[in-house]
């Protein structure tokens, strides 16, 4: 008994011969299809979002009741001074170096930042001893934390950013103040 099939008759096309075999995509091409898919998804993504959220009821939001910051920066003042002069000049300084800007390779550079031992000659105002003193300490404290270090101005010159010098005026102005100098 003959059996009926279940499916029904499908013209199969016959095999293309002779056809060459596909190229291989570029780099270029490749990047380009995987761009178009990344875009439909990322729109279908997007679409899905608002769908989601249509519900949710929102409210504008005024600029002017979340901005409660000055427009300009400003920094703190200084903080109480050290009684000792030493402290107090290494204390100033430090100050400086935040508001005035900090520098390298030079005592002052054209922008007026100043290095460390620029800083504390500034702020010294002329009084050599104390201005020796001051980069006394700052040399002592220096070498505690780093080792040999040769110069005040050698170690200032030798970093990139104003992060250690000014930290180490800092130290320098408690370790003055420690020693009631």
């Amino acid at each position: 008994m003959p059996h009926a099939s279940l499916s029904p008759a499908v013209d199969h096309p016959a095999p293309i011969t002779g056809a060459a075999p596909p190229a291989e995509l570029s780099l270029e091409e490749r990047l380009a299809l995987v761009t178009a898919a990344m875009t439909a998804r990322l729109d279908e993504a997007a679409v899905a979002y608002e769908v989601n959220t249509a519900h949710i009821p929102t409210e504008p939001v005024d600029l002017a009741d979340v901005v409660t910051v000055p427009l300009t920066p400003t920094l703190p003042p200084p903080p109480a001074s050290y009684p000792t002069p030493v402290a107090a000049l290494l204390q100033r300084a430090h100050h400086r170096l935040l508001t005035g800007g900090w520098c390298s390779g030079s005592l002052v550079d054209e922008d007026g930042a100043r290095c460390m031992l620029g800083a504390i000659r500034a702020e010294a105002r002329g009084d050599s001893g104390l201005e020796a003193s001051a980069a006394s300490v700052l040399l002592d404290a220096l070498r505690r934390e780093f080792g040999d270090v040769d110069s005040v101005p050698s170690f200032n010159d030798a970093h990139r950013s104003a992060c250690v010098p000014l930290r180490m005026v800092d130290q320098a102005a408690s370790l003055a103040d420690a020693r009631g100098l």
